[in-house]
């Protein structure tokens, strides 16, 4: 089982919070966040309640400033401490929403997804049996989305604001 605790202030100091589970809303155990220490496994952040806006994975370690996980600002306010997945590491992308147009399919890290796949953009995936990141530009950069095996008929479903993605990879547990 995992477990995260969360600090208001840098540095681990301040009112915390400690977590071992999913916590669709973390607002009633702390106002800000701005330092972290990850005791074991890896977890999503998210900057809004039920598992919305901005993302943010997490492996063991400390983070003793908000810009040391790459976070734009001090707001945690939902996580998730994902579960082992079965192999093999899958996943199919495609230009068009609900899987129409061309499709590819990956089993492992693309860091450019221009150079392979010939589109900026990624309307739909299926996700089969690993995690993968989605990100917003090429070689691991911008913006992140964590995706769960399972269908993602639109690029909104995965938490997108547009459909560009510039890489991906899987999460190795």
């Amino acid at each position: 089982m995992g477990k995260i605790i969360f600090y208001e202030d840098r540095n681990f100091q301040g009112r915390n919070y400690e977590c071992s589970s999913d916590c669709a809303d973390l607002s009633p155990y702390f106002s800000r966040c701005n330092s972290i220490r990850v005791e074991s496994d890896w977890w999503v952040l998210y900057e809004k309640p039920n598992y919305m806006g901005y993302q943010h994975v997490l492996t063991r370690g400390e983070y003793p400033d908000y810009q040391r996980w790459m976070g734009f600002n001090d707001c945690v306010r939902s996580c998730r401490v994902p579960t082992h997945t079965q192999r093999p590491y899958r996943m199919r992308i495609y230009e068009r929403p609900d899987f129409g147009g061309q499709m590819m399919e990956f089993m492992d890290v693309c860091p450019s997804v221009y150079d392979r796949f010939r589109y900026r953009d990624i309307h739909s995936s299926h996700v089969m049996g690993a995690y993968w990141i989605f990100y917003e530009h090429p070689n691991y950069r911008g913006r992140l989305y964590f995706m769960r095996p399972g269908e993602y008929r639109r690029y909104s479903d995965w938490g997108g604001y547009s459909s560009t993605i510039g890489s991906f990879r899987r999460i190795m547990e």
